[in-house]
């Protein structure tokens, strides 16, 4: 288990240094430059190129910011908020995201696991036609429609739940958004579950444990549930980034100040420190969490640890 996990976080690591390789040199190619501003002179832009390392040659550069990257230096603002450490900025907003995203992730999965098991167990009946259809809803509908519903029904009409988003009451202020945003999830999920239930529970497998006597919620959750829980986690990984980084009309919808909005703004002014930090951010959490889901395989099924050991 050591060699198998060793082996992916040596592929983790070299995997980032790709991305922020990529990454260093796309900004290099983008049109403009952070001080777009004609009334600059050039010996005032010469200062500002100075002042921010930016005079250096391009592999001075690539090591200097590989090296803040990696310590969480991620440098200043040069448009948003002129001279705030990025870290400051990010500090601020994406606890935010994170919270929100792992209250819907935990939501979603919950509700998508109960409902995939329900309709494998009974499919062809009518909960599994009901569980279908929540499915195929939760795939279908956009975030922000659910997100504008459930505002306007238990937000403004019912008074259950706060509108928008409020630091003072983060809880109660964070359910309607993260319901509208595990929706997909869930539906997902549940999707999977169900296919991969049914597999599992007309194979040979599941017919010999039941041979040797194995029933009800044993045979279930140790044994069938266990076997589709790969596809399913592999599912549900690329899932929990996205949610935890946030949905910029979702944060809109409840003015939530989370790191969507400052990417967006950071695209559009040209703020190239904070679009470069938020993009190692979201990469450096895809990439952990495929980690771990990695690591996961071998917990759930040594057969692949085993195979890639050997591999």
């Amino acid at each position: 288990m050591r060699k198998y996990v060793l082996k992916r976080v040596l592929t983790a690591v070299f995997t980032l240094l790709v991305i922020l390789l990529v990454l260093f040199i796309l900004m290099q190619l983008m049109p403009g430059s952070p001080f777009n501003d004609e009334k600059l002179t050039d010996d005032q832009l010469q200062l500002l190129y100075e002042k921010y390392g930016l005079d250096k040659p391009i592999i001075v550069q690539f090591f200097n910011y590989v090296k803040n990257m990696f310590t969480g230096d991620f440098g200043v603002s040069y448009k948003i908020s002129k001279n705030t450490p990025i870290a400051q900025l990010i500090a601020s907003r994406l606890p935010i995201s994170i919270g929100i995203g792992f209250m819907a992730v935990f939501i979603g999965a919950l509700i998508g696991l109960i409902l995939g098991i329900v309709a494998a167990i009974w499919h062809d009946t009518i909960l599994d036609t009901i569980a279908t259809i929540i499915s195929v809803i939760g795939v279908s509908v956009p975030s922000y429609v659910f997100a504008l519903a459930l505002s306007f029904e238990f937000g403004f009409t019912l008074g259950w739940f706060p509108m928008l988003y409020s630091n003072s009451a983060q809880l109660s202020s964070s359910i309607l958004p993260s319901v509208s945003l595990s929706m997909f999830t869930m539906a997902s999920i549940a999707r999977f579950t169900r296919s991969e239930m049914m597999e599992v529970m007309d194979s040979e497998y599941m017919l010999l444990a039941e041979s040797k006597g194995l029933s009800g919620r044993a045979l279930i959750l140790r044994h069938a549930l266990r076997n589709a829980l790969i596809p399913i986690v592999t599912v549900l990984a690329p899932l929990i980034v996205d949610l935890m980084t946030g949905s910029l009309v979702v944060e809109k919808i409840f003015s939530i100040p989370g790191v969507g909005s400052l990417l967006v703004n950071a695209i559009q002014s040209n703020d190239y420190n904070v679009v470069i930090s938020l993009s190692f951010i979201y990469s450096a959490m895809y990439i952990v969490i495929m980690l771990v889901v990695d690591i996961l395989y071998g917990i759930i099924d040594p057969r692949i640890r085993l195979a890639k050991e050997d591999g």
